[in-house]
């Protein structure tokens, strides 16, 4: 729907592969759909659900057997991202680094796109 070719809409650092098909292998699902929704204080927040079956309009991103597929309302706002998966002595979970992002709260969990 929203993309360039030859480049991927969403890069994962090896961390978060890893971590995806995992989850995959966990839950035998197909894959993990990211998208945005309104909500936060920030006024979007970035969501992520197991996959049953694939959107035939989903974008999808394949690397070192993760699957992730990208929401079509999503794509324009989540292009360019990388995906991480840190872990540190108080919490783990998925980070995004989102160059379209021009403000986030200071939870993390809400972030701001440039209004058109």
């Amino acid at each position: 729907m929203f993309s360039i070719p030859g480049k991927q809409a969403v890069t994962m650092t090896d961390a978060a592969a890893k971590q995806i098909a995992r989850l995959m292998a966990q839950k035998d699902s197909q894959g993990l759909r990211i998208g945005v929704k309104k909500g936060g204080c920030a006024g979007m927040e970035y969501t992520m659900d197991y996959v049953s079956e694939i959107d035939p309009l989903d974008e999808v991103v394949e690397q070192a057997g993760a699957r992730v597929m990208i929401a079509p309302m999503a794509q324009m706002f989540l292009f360019g991202t990388e995906i991480d998966y840190e872990t540190s002595l108080l919490e783990s979970g998925f980070r995004f680094r989102n160059p379209n992002v021009v403000e986030a709260c200071g939870c993390g969990e809400s972030i701001k796109f440039a209004e058109s």
